[in-house]
């Protein structure tokens, strides 16, 4: 594809970002009235089990037109269903799209975790690639605009539903899995011309540093041979500790709608029903947002508290033991240490965007991202023996304004670790942090 394209597909994006802050089968071609909720394709309809697949198994496959906001481009993006895991272990499928290098280079790549940030699986990357265009879904037509300079620099991209087929928002273990087998179908399809040998970076921002920070952090135990070509992850925007962020967000004018969003992701990802403890302002919302997205929920709440949502007995949310215990196995802080370089960016401007500017035990944040939760996981990084964390903390800009320094930055940051550079870091130069302890459960008043 000419690389004007390319360049005409970012420049639109821009305008599309703008829209959105305001308020193994045969190949086959689809087109955008084919990748709606009933899309065959979405399905596994094998006769075997799923569980009699590896990991990362391509199950079906079909090549498409690149879309942009419901417009083809002419760029071509080959999908895959493949076989993955959820957050509980269990098999399940999963939906991946993979852009082909200019170059026709196969040896390296970027697999980059989309935030599109959703309850509803419809606003996933690879239906707005194959031009279904919903309201959630502008965000994942919007970040072309981060991916178009990687294709013009000659990198193959994989572009995973992070959030899996029932869209389980804040899940981290199943974003990895889903991210890490993303990689291993891309390696494994005849039709993408990457192998066992392509190299890769992890590459995301907000609701994609999770998947990115959770694919690093499990892609040791959960895919060696993933872990072995991966050169680095490089990320911004982190959730952590996301009772920290629960707590921060508390009463802000823009982001408190993330608060009813993390409780269904949690409740759905692992089975747990939270919503007894409500009260019925709290099911109101947890109704209107069980597939909405994070345009949905920005701004829409302002002022939103757990205690507004909760019964009185449950106004603390540690008094909830099913919270206290989907939480805790969500925190980043407890997970394994990558074995990879890393760039973790942070703003700490939160203020900006109607959140306290310092919360009493947790301390200042972007907005939504706690900035002590990530210095500290950057800090555990350096001493539990990885000593290439690079850590950039952006102190004046909140959420929404980071990525338009970081992509740049972290682009760059990848470029020199495929190139074969020493990472750089920052290990003994990051300032103090919070605890990332597990929470502890306390009784109901």
């Amino acid at each position: 594809m000419p690389r004007n394209t390319v360049r005409l597909l970012a420049t639109a994006l821009v305008a599309a970002m703008v829209v959105t802050a305001a308020p193994a089968a045969t190949a086959a071609a689809v087109t955008p009235s084919s990748a709606s909720a009933s899309d065959p394709f979405y399905t596994y309809t094998g006769s075997e089990p799923l569980s009699s697949f590896a990991p990362g198994t391509v199950l079906k496959t079909r090549t498409l037109q690149y879309h942009l906001v419901g417009l083809p481009t002419s760029l071509r993006a080959i999908q895959l269903l493949y076989r993955t895991t959820d957050a509980q272990g269990r098999p399940s499928a999963n939906v991946t799209t993979v852009v082909r290098s200019l170059t026709g280079d196969g040896s390296k790549a970027v697999s980059y975790q989309s935030f599109y940030d959703s309850l509803n699986p419809e606003d996933g990357p690879s239906r707005a690639i194959a031009g279904d265009l919903t309201l959630g879904g502008v965000i994942a037509n919007a970040e072309a605009v981060f991916m178009a300079p990687l294709l013009l620099q000659g990198y193959d991209l994989v572009i995973p539903d992070t959030e899996g087929q029932t869209a389980n928002f804040a899940a981290g273990p199943e974003y990895a899995t889903n991210t890490l087998d993303s990689i291993r179908a891309a390696t494994r399809s005849a039709e993408t011309g990457m192998d066992a040998d392509t190299r890769f970076g992890l590459m995301g921002y907000s609701g994609g540093a999770i998947a990115t920070n959770w694919a690093a952090a499990l892609a040791p135990s959960y895919a060696p041979e993933v872990n072995s070509k991966l050169v680095g992850f490089a990320e911004g925007g982190l959730l952590v500790d996301p009772a920290h962020n629960l707590k921060y967000v508390d009463g802000s004018l823009v982001w408190s709608g993330v608060i009813p969003m993390a409780i269904i992701g949690v409740s759905r990802s692992y089975d747990i029903d939270l919503k007894p403890y409500l009260n019925a302002y709290g099911l109101e919302v947890y109704e209107k947002l069980e597939r909405g997205s994070i345009v949905d929920a920005l701004g829409h709440y302002p002022g939103l508290t757990w205690k507004r949502m909760a019964k009185s007995q449950y106004s603390d949310p540690n008094s909830v033991p099913a919270f206290v215990q989907a939480v805790n196995r969500i925190n980043l802080g407890s997970a394994p240490t990558p074995t990879i370089p890393g760039f973790i960016a942070q703003g700490n401007g939160g203020v900006l965007e109607g959140t306290f500017s310092n919360r009493p035990g947790i301390g200042t944040g972007d907005g939504v991202m706690v900035a002590g939760d990530v210095r500290t996981l950057a800090r555990q990084y350096c001493g539990a023996g990885n000593g290439s964390i690079k850590y950039q903390q952006f102190d004046l800009l909140s959420h929404v304004a980071v990525p338009v320094v970081w992509a740049p930055v972290a682009m760059g940051w990848l470029n020199d670790r495929f190139a074969g550079s020493n990472a750089p870091s920052d290990c003994g130069r990051i300032p103090a942090g919070n605890s990332l302890a597990p929470e502890s459960p306390v009784p109901a008043s």
